[in-house]
């Protein structure tokens, strides 16, 4: 005898026809799931019947003393990357931190599940690709896209480091350009001749000398995506979150094309806001940040998109 039923199949309620041959596996079924915890029956972690961690949750590498490259792959656990060999996996393996990482500003503002670092890369990325006319014949856009999508490489490994955080930005430095020695040079240093780690290692350091063209449309184009997250935010908050201290940094964006951009999504968030108390990045005047904070910000952001253009 044959009748019809509803099988659940991820979230989706499928009908299947149930017949004598399928009717154990059918109970068995049943009986599993009767039988697993609430969590587990929702889909969270199990195997087996044993619990497993939450292996989405990739923690920040927290290092005692003066920080560095093997100190922070010393908290690794399976996970750590094989170094030295011609094989790119390692490397692949790498890069899932800047998913699975948080960019760290956000969480102040009990934004916990944030966009991660390859989520703000990503995005940057396809801006780049609008760059307004006039300004692109004089940039090598090709050469934008692959310095956004390695800008924050360095951030896998040393975490997304934000001005709150005190750690002085020659300190900040230090660290990043170690990471990208070990990415490019102990993970990608056998792969392909080592060309591909050598041009992310200059890549990188272009982005961090800001002294070419590209860099500073770069530099703007982070800031850009900044105000961007931060006014979508807001919309999502429906007015009870004022993330409006990020705002400052379109006072940092050096190319006209940019700052037109910015200027747009300003009015935006002003007509979002209408006449309610907000703050609009400056010093603490009609809802502005502390002047701490903004010393803090000065110098997190000295020299960001600020050098000479070629």
């Amino acid at each position: 005898m044959l009748r019809s039923t509803s099988a659940i199949v991820g979230r989706h309620v499928r009908a299947v026809t149930i017949g004598p041959a399928n009717q154990t596996s059918i109970r068995a079924f049943r009986i599993s799931k009767a039988n697993m915890p609430p969590s587990a029956a929702h889909g969270a972690a199990s195997a087996n019947g044993e619990s497993v961690p939450d292996v989405g949750v990739v923690p920040v590498p927290k290092v005692e003393g003066t920080w560095t490259v093997d100190k922070a792959l010393n908290t690794f656990s399976a996970t750590k990357p094989a170094e030295g060999t011609t094989s790119p996996v390692p490397y692949f393996h790498i890069l899932e931190r800047l998913k699975t990482t948080k960019r760290e500003g956000w969480k102040r503002f009990g934004i916990n599940r944030g966009e991660s670092i390859a989520d703000h890369m990503y995005r940057m990325s396809l801006m780049t690709m609008l760059c307004p006319p006039a300004l692109a014949k004089k940039l090598d856009l090709s050469r934008c896209m692959k310095m956004c999508l390695v800008h924050d490489m360095a951030e896998s490994l040393v975490g997304d480091i934000t001005p709150v955080e005190g750690v002085p930005k020659p300190e900040k430095s230090r660290r990043e350009a170690e990471t990208m020695d070990y990415i490019t040079g102990r993970l990608l240093g056998g792969v392909n001749g080592g060309d591909v780690g050598a041009q992310i290692r200059e890549i990188w350091q272009e982005y961090e000398d800001s002294e070419t063209l590209e860099s500073v449309f770069v530099h703007d184009i982070d800031k850009m995506e900044l105000l961007l997250q931060m006014i979508e935010y807001e919309k999502r908050g429906e007015g009870k979150l004022d993330l409006g201290e990020f705002a400052y940094v379109k006072l940092k964006i050096a190319l006209p094309e940019v700052k037109e951009w910015a200027e747009e999504l300003v009015q935006q968030r002003e007509e979002f806001w209408g006449g309610r108390q907000h703050s609009r990045g400056d010093v603490r005047s009609d809802g502005g940040v502390g002047t701490d904070f903004k010393k803090k910000q000065e110098s997190f952001y000295e020299g960001h998109g600020q050098g000479q253009k070629k």
